[in-house]
């Protein structure tokens, strides 16, 4: 993928500071300029509408497409999403571990979204104690953006810096911790910093949050509460990961019968979604869109001639019976699998993400799912020697999958494999991948399976490798004279 990468860091906060319809839009054709966005609390309101809207809008080429680009990205360096053919390209780099250590290109992108939600929350969270209106309503505001910046940074974090160890000082560099806008070149904070300030933030917005919303757009306790899960899981605090992991799924009602499989996962209405983005058709991004390169039936180049499929060797570690399988097919014909006209069918091809037609690329993209939240908390007690209360947490997780289920006698080793499996079967396309081998430590290896070495080229990555730290952009190296290059 080739971004054009069109403003560093600084330059970047200058741009949001300045009236942008894009980036501070609530409707296609409602905008709020910096100066005016917290005065009121609707035009606070319509601020953070923008930063919902920019999960999933275009910006720069037709691959930069918000937050579901790093999803696809993550997932692309894994092991368990596959490429089927070439086709047009895009992402093919990615795939082939390029992108995120070229500094004129792949690696842009991710830096420029985050940067640009952190400096648009800023605004908010700087100026929301001078806006008029009710506090509860302004206390809403701010825990999303303060949500926000802390999901941001978190995302940077596990991108540009080295990977969190318990007990280890952490002193790596991370990020710029931009916390006002400020227009004077930051150098990097380290690795303990940047977690300490994410913490922190998640800290206060789960302070003034509560689980009232509009919709699954906006942020609220309970998707906090799953941040902190993820963010400590990372960190291997694991009494801490479980204990969020578990409150933030209450309420939520996983799926367990095929028809919700068959189409519930592509919905936001399922009542397994916390947190995710529904388009509409006038906020369509034709081929710059999630689904136009994952889904299995929106009538892309992409699509058509790659359909992506899951990786063999981790299709057969499900249950025959497994629910979940019904989310590929292995032998595609024209009666068990649907393709955009004139597309191919290949072996495990995906049949789990659906655009709204073949003609029309808008859908729902998921964000969290409370089926990770009982992942997290059965992985986070089996790593915290409680293997007894893991295995209660992940046997009703599983028999939501596996009617059939029956509590694991896997011990040890085994069986957190067993749980680690259906985590990478669950959030498959969901873009967690790179991020669990990255916190784990754990090497690249797609060998064994149906990875195309002609096509993927790197088949494997020793654990630890420079490799899994995303360079810099050259834009903020040449912009920022504090900046440190990653090696």
């Amino acid at each position: 993928m080739k971004y054009k990468f069109q403003t560093s860091l600084l330059l970047a906060i200058l741009f949001l500071s300045a009236c942008k319809k894009e980036f501070l839009e609530t409707k296609p054709t409602t905008s709020v300029d910096a100066g005016s966005a917290i005065t009121t609390v609707e035009n606070a309101k319509a601020s953070l509408n923008g930063i919902h809207r920019s999960m999933f809008m275009r910006y720069f080429d037709q691959g930069t497409f918000g937050q579901a680009t790093v999803m696809l990205n993550a997932d692309v360096l894994g092991e368990d999403y596959v490429f089927s053919g070439q086709s047009n390209g895009w992402f093919l780099t990615a795939y082939r571990w390029i992108d995120h250590r070229n500094v004129n290109g792949g690696t842009s992108f991710p830096y420029t979204f985050y940067y640009r939600i952190i400096s648009n929350a800023n605004i908010i969270i700087n100026g929301i104690d001078k806006t008029e209106g009710l506090p509860a309503d302004k206390n809403n505001i701010l825990g999303q953006a303060l949500a926000y910046r802390a999901w941001s940074y978190f995302n940077l974090v596990q991108l540009y810096g080295k990977r969190f160890v318990k007990g280890a000082a952490n002193d790596g560099l991370g990020v710029p911790l931009v916390l006002t806008n400020s227009t004077e070149p930051q150098a990097r904070a380290t690795v303990a910093e940047v977690y300490a300030q994410v913490n922190k933030d998640l800290n206060a917005a789960a302070n003034v949050l509560s689980n009232t919303r509009p919709d699954k757009s906006n942020l609220n306790l309970s998707v906090v509460l799953g941040l902190q899960a993820r963010v400590a899981l990372t960190q291997q605090d694991w009494a801490t990961a479980a204990t969020k992991a578990a409150a933030a799924r209450a309420g939520y009602t996983l799926m367990s019968t095929a028809a919700q499989f068959a189409d519930g996962s592509a919905s936001w209405t399922n009542s397994e979604w916390m947190w995710g983005s529904s388009q509409i058709d006038d906020q369509t991004e034709y081929f710059t869109a999630f689904l136009a390169y994952i889904s299995y039936n929106f009538n892309s180049t992409n699509i058509r001639t790659n359909p992506k499929l899951i990786s063999r060797s981790l299709y057969n570690t499900m249950a025959a019976n497994d629910l979940r399988r019904a989310l590929w097919v292995v032998t595609p014909t024209a009666t068990n699998s649907v393709v955009p006209p004139g597309g191919t069918r290949v072996a495990y091809m995906n049949q789990k993400f659906k655009a709204k037609s073949d003609a029309n690329s808008v859908g729902d993209i998921p964000y969290m799912r409370a089926a990770e939240m009982f992942l997290i908390e059965a992985e986070a007690l089996a790593r915290n020697n409680n293997e007894s209360g893991s295995k209660t947490v992940f046997t009703t997780f599983m028999k939501t999958r596996v009617p059939t289920y029956t509590t694991s006698t896997n011990t040890g080793d085994a069986y957190i494999t067993e749980i680690m499996n259906s985590r990478r079967v669950e959030l498959w396309g969901e873009g967690f991948r790179f991020f669990d081998l990255k916190r784990l430590n754990l090497a690249l290896d797609r060998t064994g399976s149906n990875h195309n070495s002609a096509l993927a080229v790197v088949t494997s990555v020793p654990a630890n490798d420079n490799l899994w730290q995303w360079l810099i952009p050259q834009a903020e190296i040449n912009a920022n004279p504090l900046i440190k290059q990653n090696d």
